[in-house]
């Protein structure tokens, strides 16, 4: 007769040394060479993005900074949050006569965009704006965001010094609208 538990055991200690082979893997490590061409695929990025911004003139401050509000400000606009970007776009109008500006047949707010993007994306969002978006040349206004919790305010000054060093980088002028201080 069979018994019941030598059945059991056959089966039992193979799937057991294979649960127990799956917990010994270690982590593999990024090699140098790998690093290095990481690295070097982040620079071409990064010029080729310089070069899509190269197109727009350089801004000139006479155009910009008497402007100090959000309502008024025609280039991008950048809110920094706790854990993304928010990327305000205003687009060109595409009737260019004076004729009914701003009026219930051309409104501007429906010309603004809002996009959601992450810090890593910045370089990428900001390279694919229209060259009509920037009436002032290569500035984007930047600010925090409204209401922000006592909690948060460090990871929104982290983000605010790390964007500010991305755009720059990119050869983007950075402006704040609240202060109306280059950074």
């Amino acid at each position: 007769m069979l018994n019941p538990r030598s059945l059991r055991r056959p089966l039992l200690i193979p799937a057991l040394l294979l649960v127990l082979s799956g917990c010994h893997t270690q982590p593999s490590a990024v090699s140098p060479q790998q690093a290095r061409a990481q690295l070097q695929q982040d620079r071409a990025q990064l010029e080729t993005q310089r070069e899509q911004l190269d197109l727009i003139p350089p801004p000139t401050k006479s155009t910009f900074m008497t402007v100090h509000t959000y309502d008024s400000w025609q280039n991008p606009v950048l809110t920094i949050q706790p854990s993304m970007l928010e990327l305000h776009v205003l687009l060109a109008d595409a009737n260019t006569t004076p004729i009914g500006v701003g009026g219930m047949f051309r409104p501007v707010n429906a010309r603004r965009q809002e996009l959601n993007i992450s810090m890593s994306t910045l370089g990428d969002a900001i390279s694919s704006i229209p060259h009509s978006s920037w009436p002032y040349g290569r500035v984007v206004a930047i600010e925090e965001a409204n209401k922000t919790p006592p909690s948060a305010e460090p990871a929104v000054r982290r983000n605010m010094e790390v964007t500010i060093s991305k755009l720059n980088d990119l050869g983007i002028v950075v402006y704040d609208l609240s202060s109306g201080k280059i950074q």
